[in-house]
């Protein structure tokens, strides 16, 4: 660490307080020096006020005794603070003359160096240190400003766009619902005609058949006559006269119908039913051939046309991201080392001070960074048992259930890694992988297609698993570990970087 070197110092009148830069000559008031003396003998000192004692808020001099009255300068060097009365012998001593004083402040030692008092630390003016610092700012604003731009231009591009694509949409169903309206239209027309020809045709045998019926009818009625007559001759006593009569009947006419009517089997318009049934079944394979092909349509919409996925390892490299692990997550047992990107389990537990992020039992940390849109990243495991997961930021941290544990609930992802090849865990469900084992794993996210990736990295990309899901939520990579000494490291990408 360094401190800024002070080219100037700051002194303080005495008497009022007031600061000088640089120090001025002192104009003694000696009457009222006479006057503070001889009150300051007889003991005749004002009781502070109320509003001087420190508050919870306030800092306190350390030199008090009793209730304490509020500090009004700090020490870098004492390491203390003092109040009006107590500061008085950094200005009277001239050994403590040369101490820094700044304003009141509980945590001193924030203001200092803490390594071996300054000695052979470089040192720069706060005015030299500003300017620069300032300049790196505006030149950080600037970049920030250029990028809101930017973001700002595609923000107006990507609202042109949600009005071109609502407007796409509506007229799409607008236009769909008048054809599904004329198909409607048509099957009823259809329906109306089928109908219509039915009726009619059903009136047609029924005249008919009435037609028939009503000529068998006059025709039994005539043959009734004749058998009455018949009958009555039967009954006649008289020989001769019988015998008269007999020749007198009319010989029975021919029967203009059949003496059986042909009539076909009950189906009557069953068959017309059967054809209809026939055009449904129809119409629906129709319509569920057509209807793959339309949600195809639908579902292929793509207005952020998504550029291919990559092959090799330059491709992937195109979209690598520098990943370091968040301290605040990183289980007790876990210590991280090669500026946050490695993690090792140790045999004794590290001093880590508690926080709500912390994982409490499983042996686990997450990454700083969230992770959505396309990114890449590789991981170095040697002769270890790790889990090379991604999870949402929403993930338990504290118990032992397995809804904090990597890969065995519904919010993480994860690649088991050992010695004896590779197993895909999500949701407690394991997924056994064959093929050659890998000390270099690369992971392949893109976030919004919604694809998770594992691929054993050497001279070429060799795929180990591929994940097709949903992503609701930004991601986070992570690593877990079972066994003491073993580790894990996000690699230290370029985007240009060959393998060594």
């Amino acid at each position: 660490t360094a401190e800024l070197k002070l080219t100037t110092r700051i002194h303080s009148c005495p008497q009022c307080r007031k600061t000088f830069t640089p120090r001025p000559d002192l104009g003694k008031n000696i009457t009222l020096a006479a006057l503070v003396e001889q009150l300051q003998k007889t003991g005749l000192q004002a009781a502070p006020a109320d509003h001087r004692y420190a508050g919870p808020e306030d800092v306190a001099c350390d030199f008090c005794t009793g209730r304490k009255l509020k500090a009004i300068k700090s020490c870098l060097v004492c390491l203390a603070s003092y109040c009006e009365k107590h500061i008085q012998a950094h200005f009277d001593e001239p050994q403590l003359r040369n101490h820094r004083l700044v304003e009141p402040s509980k945590n001193l030692q924030e203001n200092i160096c803490s390594v071996d008092e300054h000695k052979g630390h470089d040192t720069v003016s706060a005015a030299a240190e500003r300017t620069e610092r300032q300049r790196e700012l505006e030149e950080r604003r600037g970049n920030i400003q250029q990028r809101i731009q930017d973001r700002e231009k595609d923000v107006k591009l990507l609202q042109q766009e949600v009005e071109a694509i609502n407007h796409s949409a509506d007229k799409t169903v607008e236009d769909s619902e008048k054809i599904f309206t004329e198909l409607i239209r048509l099957l009823q027309k259809r329906s109306s005609d089928v109908k219509q020809q039915i009726r009619s045709q059903q009136e047609t045998e029924e005249s008919r058949v009435k037609d028939v019926q009503e000529k068998l009818e006059q025709e039994i009625t005539e043959l009734k006559r004749k058998d009455a007559e018949l009958e009555q001759l039967s009954h006649t006593e008289d020989h001769n006269q019988f015998l008269l009569n007999y020749p007198s009947l009319p010989a029975l006419s021919e029967s203009t119908h059949s003496s059986s009517i042909n009539i076909r089997p009950l189906r009557h318009f069953e068959d017309v039913t059967a054809a209809v049934s026939e055009l449904r079944e129809k119409l629906q394979d129709v319509l569920r051939d057509s209807w793959t092909n339309i949600s195809l349509m639908v579902t292929g919409v793509d207005v952020l046309l998504s550029e291919p996925e990559p092959k090799t390892r330059a491709e992937f490299l195109r979209y690598s991201r520098e990943i370091t692990l968040d301290p605040n997550t990183a289980q007790k047992y876990l210590i991280l080392s090669e500026n946050n990107r490695k993690a090792t389990v140790m045999d004794q537990p590290q001093s880590y001070s508690s926080h709500p992020d912390r994982f409490t039992d499983y042996c686990q940390v997450l990454s700083r960074e969230s992770l959505t849109g396309r990114c890449y990243w590789e991981v170095e495991w040697r002769e270890t048992h790790v889990y090379i997961a991604v999870t949402y930021k929403n993930i338990i941290r504290a118990g032992k259930g397995c809804e904090c544990n990597f890969a065995r609930n519904d919010r993480s992802w994860a690649l088991d890694c050992s010695q004896d090849g590779f197993t895909f865990w999500h949701n407690n469900i394991s997924t056994s992988i064959s093929g050659p084992g890998s000390s270099r794993v690369g992971v392949y996210l893109d976030h919004r297609a919604g694809i998770l990736s594992f691929y054993s990295v050497s001279e070429s990309m060799t795929l180990i698993h591929r994940v097709q899901t949903r992503f609701t939520q930004p991601l986070h990579a992570g690593f877990r570990f079972y066994y003491s000494g073993h580790r894990a490291e996000f690699c230290k990408l370029r985007k240009n970087e060959l393998l060594s």
